[in-house]
């Protein structure tokens, strides 16, 4: 049975308010599916350095403990590509049929164009 879990960083530094929007999200999609790992858009934001932060809930849906190394994801709005980046995430593996919030961070390099921060989504290049 899927569960929802929080890095540790993030477990303490959440606001409430986006702590009930992440767990209701998580209800709503944590069936699988086809997929053995899946995003669920929760926000994109742009940061003062000018980088594009688009956070999701990261589904693993398999049995056996996801980690990324060298993953090749794509940021797309309306079905344009904004922004493309090779992630190695060290500090972050996500348990078998776990599901955790996290904010992908895309440098100035990786855009394409200009976001428009809506109905955007990511998509792992080489799905697992």
């Amino acid at each position: 049975m899927q569960r929802l879990q929080y890095e540790a960083s993030w477990d303490k530094a959440l606001p409430a308010k986006d702590r009930e929007i992440i767990e209701g999200v998580f209800q709503e999609t944590k069936l699988s599916g086809n997929q053995a790992v899946a995003f669920t858009p929760l926000w994109q934001a742009m940061n003062y350095k000018g980088e594009l932060l688009v956070t999701v809930i990261v589904h693993n849906f398999t049995d056996n403990p996801f980690s990324f190394q060298m993953e090749p994801i794509r940021y797309v709005e309306n079905s344009e590509l904004v922004a493309a980046n090779e992630f190695t995430i060290p500090a972050l593996t996500i348990e078998a049929e776990t599901s955790m919030p996290w904010a992908f961070i895309f440098p100035v390099v990786s855009l394409k164009t200009q976001p428009a921060l809506e109905d955007g989504r990511l998509e792992w290049i080489n799905a697992y």
